[in-house]
């Protein structure tokens, strides 16, 4: 089956420099994707856009290239409740990937059981209105209590303006909860403003809540140029990850999300992007605890014990 990209869609970036920000020996990529490829394992029909293929084989060289040991594979939106390409990728890791699904209520024991077997830990929550549509609370939370007998987590999409909103509903999640890219907050406002105190709130009061300080490049107004070799690309984002990642260092996650879906205005550098990490995780501890110890702790328990 063939399939037309959406019109003015940013294929992701073929040539990736070499960070210069040696990883941590295990390091993980805690937030990446798969799509398709379409001709193998086709897009949703219900999908609010259709992307460029990328292929396990492709994220397996990037990670590879980077200096990453393991991935954690997200389910993109554009596959729906289609976990195929996802499992399938985790399934041909050699164990070196771990998956987040995305699952409808009608989903059996025996199916969730089958992407356990293929590596899938937790269940991901979409709140980004432009990119699926809602799916009832009751849906999502029976869900929730389903998968915590598998001891999966349960993965959240939100951004910032939504948190009140959801605050209740978050608060009651039976599971570890792990935020997408901080819950999106607006970098022009300040660090220490209401909006982003709301947010630290939210994981302080709740041991359970998790954050990933990935995704610079979606969150920047200052964009990727760095303005000399000590300033970081996207330092704007900067304040705001490195305010997580200190605060809460045993909670916290990084990830490229290559291939860096709809995104506008450009494309970015996934070399560029590791090098970012050493701006918010300043010391060797706070690098190991962020790229290994915390998803080993979660992805991979049985092996860090």
């Amino acid at each position: 089956m063939s399939f037309e990209k959406t019109p003015g869609w940013l294929d992701w970036y073929a040539g990736p420099s070499k960070p210069r920000f040696q990883l941590p020996p295990g390091s993980v990529d805690a937030h990446c994707h798969v799509f398709g490829p379409g001709d193998q394992f086709p897009y949703a029909p219900e999908r609010k856009y259709t992307p460029c293929d990328a292929s396990k084989a492709q994220l397996f060289a990037l990670r590879d290239h980077l200096g990453f040991a393991r991935n954690v594979i997200v389910q993109a939106t554009c596959h729906g409740a289609d976990n195929r390409a996802m499992a399938d990728a985790c399934r041909s890791s050699g164990g070196k990937a771990r998956g987040v699904a995305t699952v409808r209520r009608s989903v059996t024991d025996h199916e969730l059981e089958e992407l356990h077997a293929a590596g899938v830990r937790g269940v991901r929550f979409n709140f980004v209105r432009r990119l699926v549509d809602f799916t009832p609370k009751d849906e999502l939370m029976e869900i929730a209590g389903r998968i915590k007998a598998l001891g999966w987590h349960v993965v959240i999409y939100f951004e910032a303006v939504d948190l009140p909103e959801l605050w209740d509903f978050f608060t009651a999640l039976p599971t570890t909860v792990v935020v997408d890219h901080m819950g999106r907050p607006d970098v022009t406002k300040p660090v220490d403003g209401p909006e982003f105190a709301l947010f630290l709130k939210f994981m302080r009061e709740h041991p359970n809540v998790w954050s990933k300080v990935s995704c610079p490049e979606r969150l920047s107004v200052s964009g990727p140029r760095a303005l000399n070799g000590e300033q970081a690309a996207y330092r704007d984002v900067v304040p705001f990850a490195r305010r997580v990642v200190e605060t809460f260092p045993d909670r916290v996650l990084w990830g490229t999300d290559w291939p860096h879906p709809n995104l506008k205005d450009h494309m970015p550098d996934d070399g560029l992007l590791v090098d970012f990490i050493p701006h918010i995780a300043v010391t060797p501890e706070l690098q190991r605890q962020l790229l290994v110890d915390n998803p080993m702790r979660l992805y991979w328990p049985e092996e860090s014990r």
